[in-house]
């Protein structure tokens, strides 16, 4: 655990423990929450990931907000979506942007 609050965050999932009430998504038969996780580079980050076993969701790409990103469930059953911030976008532009997707029924 980091030793202060200006430490690094870090999260922890343990394996299930049904004894304590602990249940995984695959037990619940789906997922009550999702991870975003922020990382400096998603094009790696990604790719650890399903080289570790995680199944691809929505593959990575750039999304109309400024984000760089991708989502993945892994072995346990936990939906992950990684991002890199790629650009900072006002908000007009990215209203514009996201009404020009989904007239044309795009994905992000």
């Amino acid at each position: 655990m980091p030793s202060s609050p200006s430490a690094a965050p870090l999260c922890v999932l343990a394996d299930e423990f049904p004894e304590f009430g602990n249940v995984s998504p695959l037990t619940l038969k789906g997922a009550s929450a999702g991870l975003a996780l922020y990382v400096a580079d998603v094009d790696a980050a990604f790719q650890r990931a399903v080289a570790a076993g995680a199944t691809v969701k929505e593959p990575v790409g750039d999304k109309f907000w400024g984000d760089r990103a991708g989502s993945v469930t892994d072995p346990f059953g936990h939906k992950w979506t990684l991002l890199t911030r790629i650009e900072d976008v006002p908000f007009p532009e990215m209203q514009q942007r996201m009404e020009k997707l989904f007239a044309g029924g795009g994905k992000s």
